[in-house]
């Protein structure tokens, strides 16, 4: 049963697949647990974070936002259930620390621990059923990021990251744990607050292309497999009616840039199904944005949007919703998000829900999410951050 399982689960989540018998080109990678939203704040605005302010989570949607963050330094711990209405030992475990160096420049780093619960393989052998044993798959990255203010409004980060993927499809199979690294590049703009009818207001934006790297390769013979790199780009307004109420409005806008696949077909020409081309990941990016046998049209279909609001009353509490949306034809994954935050002094606590509106079951779905954040100093005050630097408004 728990092998039926694993393998439920590597469908849902798109496990690295070089040939895919599906008639829709649908992008996959390795390693997608990357791309699994770590905290619940992002999560309850339809999984977006590249452009909404500064938090202990920056590490994952935008990292040179932490040389906008309010705190000296501080932790983020989150725990995620997945498939949790089918078992209880899968999960993604994340934990974060970033410290400010100066007013202009932060570096943080992060784990992320994705465990695939216990397996049992089993094997048929002369009408018996034989126990092969029990295994762990597992999978983490380690981060580390350096973020630096050009100017009051605008910084930039570079990130490295250690991937390592320890799976096996059967105890005696010929596999081996692969291992690659990955490269961010991202960049942050927040204005200075300015005038909107009746209220104040600011704006931001942001831009991260992640996961820069070298494909990984689980068995020799066979072919590598892209990591997942990615392209954010988003922008949000926030609206500060007074002290003590602030409503925010997000949008972002995602891609993979990695190749779309080919179709395959046999000698008398029938369809076999699709497959990625076995090039590098450098041309893989580049050939990203117009390689979709479709045209514009598919290449944009390719691209994911998201969009969320939050609200918060005196910096204690935050209440949020979003919608994410991806083409019926590359992944179907469409659903509402709702969540809500809470600030006690020096720690929060974020929660998020998550209602799928597509026909394509949401391993998260019914999955109650919940992150924490920790403040390890005591200078934190987001009301004078707002009339100093600018700074984390919106928390």
């Amino acid at each position: 049963m728990r092998f039926v399982l694993f393998l439920l689960f590597t469908f849902c989540i798109g496990r690295h697949k070089n040939f895919s018998q599906n008639s829709n080109r649908v992008v996959t990678t390795g390693v997608p647990f990357i791309m699994i939203t770590a905290d619940a704040r992002a999560a309850g605005m339809g999984e977006l974070g590249v452009a909404t302010s500064a938090d202990n989570y920056s590490q994952y949607w935008n990292p040179a936002k932490y040389a906008f963050v309010s705190n000296e330094k501080g932790i983020g711990l989150s725990y995620t259930p997945y498939l949790s209405k089918l078992v209880d030992d899968i999960f993604l475990g994340n934990i974060l620390f970033f410290k400010k160096i100066d007013d202009r420049s932060s570096w943080a780093t992060g784990l992320r621990y994705f465990s695939l619960g216990e397996i049992q393989f089993n094997e048929f052998i002369a009408g018996s059923i034989v126990d092969q044993g029990i295994e762990r798959p597992s999978e983490l990255t380690l981060d580390l990021s350096y973020a630096l203010k050009l100017s009051n409004e605008f910084s930039m980060s570079v990130a490295g990251r250690f991937i390592y993927s320890d799976l096996k499809v059967a105890v005696d199979a010929d596999t081996s744990s692969a291992s690659s690294l990955g490269i961010d590049i991202s960049a942050f703009y927040q204005s200075e607050i300015f005038k909107m009818s009746s209220n104040s207001a600011l704006i931001r934006s942001g831009i991260n292309i992640s996961n820069i790297g070298p494909r990984l390769n689980y068995e020799s013979g066979t072919q590598k497999s892209f990591i997942p790199t990615n392209l954010r780009l988003g922008a949000g307004l926030d609206i500060l009616f007074d002290d003590d109420n602030i409503l925010g409005f997000y949008t972002e806008f995602s891609k993979l840039l990695v190749p779309t696949p080919v179709a395959i077909y046999d000698s008398n020409q029938n369809l076999l199904g699709y497959k990625q081309p076995d090039i590098d990941f450098i041309n893989g990016i580049f050939r990203s944005f117009s390689d979709a046998p479709g045209g514009l049209s598919e290449e944009l279909s390719e691209i994911t949007m998201a969009f969320g609001l939050e609200y918060c009353f005196q910096d204690s509490l935050s209440i949020r919703t979003g919608f994410f949306n991806e083409s019926q034809n590359k992944g179907s994954r469409r659903y509402l998000t709702m969540g809500a935050g809470f600030n006690l002094n020096f720690f929060k606590i974020d929660l998020s829900y998550l209602f799928s509106t597509s026909r394509v079951r949401n391993p998260l779905e019914n999955t109650i999410r919940f992150s924490l954040s920790i403040n390890l100093d005591q200078t934190s005050s987001q009301e004078s951050n707002q009339n100093s630097d600018n700074s984390d408004i919106g928390e």
